[in-house]
């Protein structure tokens, strides 16, 4: 936790800072290992661990083979509904995009700040969030073309459009369509954010009203303490909530794209 003099930076844990002193230089570009990449790479190890302890194909399931096959079937059921049969076919891809949105919310909250550590949240980053939106819509745009050609762009035409109102519908539509990728990223990217500042600032609090005396740490910090808890379990929903949405919103993309709709 950064602080100087009192004061508590809260958005000093957004910071990209490299874990290794050195690198090497890219095109005029120092390429290093950061402690975003790093815990990008902790996320996937998490996530393969999940994986592997859930696919052992028991008859009678456990608990760990129980949980992977659940959320398969929940991300399955989620295609078959939006999509269709076909939609079947993208459940890998929006599934490990849930599962990776998931887990990296949640290892963000890890309080391991009691041991000194310090979690970094790979999704408050507009980078990490925008790029999974452009993948997304870049799938979205590559089923579309490769199924319908140019009939494609009837999908901003919606039936039964007046004759007179088409150019602008289209360009409406258009403009729609291609503010996906930035709103999808967007929202993850503010939600995840909005919460971590505001833990920061609840953990201020806490901090400087218990350095001010015993009066100001009943009067201030405690309560600040037991909102720091409540919020603590709120931004676990957002965590779930948000990778929710974000495949959610990628299967009804591909679902435009699929079937024009």
């Amino acid at each position: 936790m950064a602080a100087e003099a009192g004061k508590i930076d809260p958005m000093h844990q957004f910071e990209i800072a490299p874990v290794f002193q050195g690198g090497f230089d890219l095109a005029g570009q120092t390429i290093t290992f950061t402690n975003s990449a790093l815990w990008m790479l902790l996320t996937l190890v998490a996530l393969w661990v999940f994986m592997l302890g859930g696919m052992k194909r028991e008859l009678v399931p456990g608990r760990w083979q129980l949980m992977v096959e659940s959320c398969a079937d929940f991300i399955d059921n989620m295609l078959l509904s939006n999509v269709g049969q076909e939609g079947r076919k993208y459940t890998p891809y929006v599934f490990s995009l849930f599962m990776f949105i998931l887990f990296a919310n949640i290892l963000g909250l890890l309080p391991i700040g009691v041991l000194g550590g310090h979690p970094f949240t790979v999704t408050s980053h507009l980078t990490v969030t925008g790029i999974l939106a452009l993948l997304s819509f870049g799938i979205v745009l590559v089923v579309g073309f490769t199924r319908h050609g140019l009939h494609f762009f009837s999908l901003f035409i919606p039936h039964g459009t007046p004759l007179p109102m088409i150019p602008f519908i289209f360009v409406v539509e258009l403009l729609s369509f291609l503010v996906r990728p930035f709103s999808l990223g967007l929202r993850l990217f503010v939600a995840m954010t909005a919460g971590h500042i505001l833990l920061k600032v609840l953990a201020g609090f806490v901090i400087n009203s218990s350095n001010a005396g015993v009066g100001y740490g009943l009067m201030v910090g405690l309560p600040s303490l037991t909102l720091m808890v409540g919020i603590s379990a709120l931004e676990l929903l957002v965590a779930a909530v948000q990778a929710y949405v974000f495949a959610l919103l990628t299967s009804l993309y591909i679902n435009d794209a699929v079937n024009l709709h």
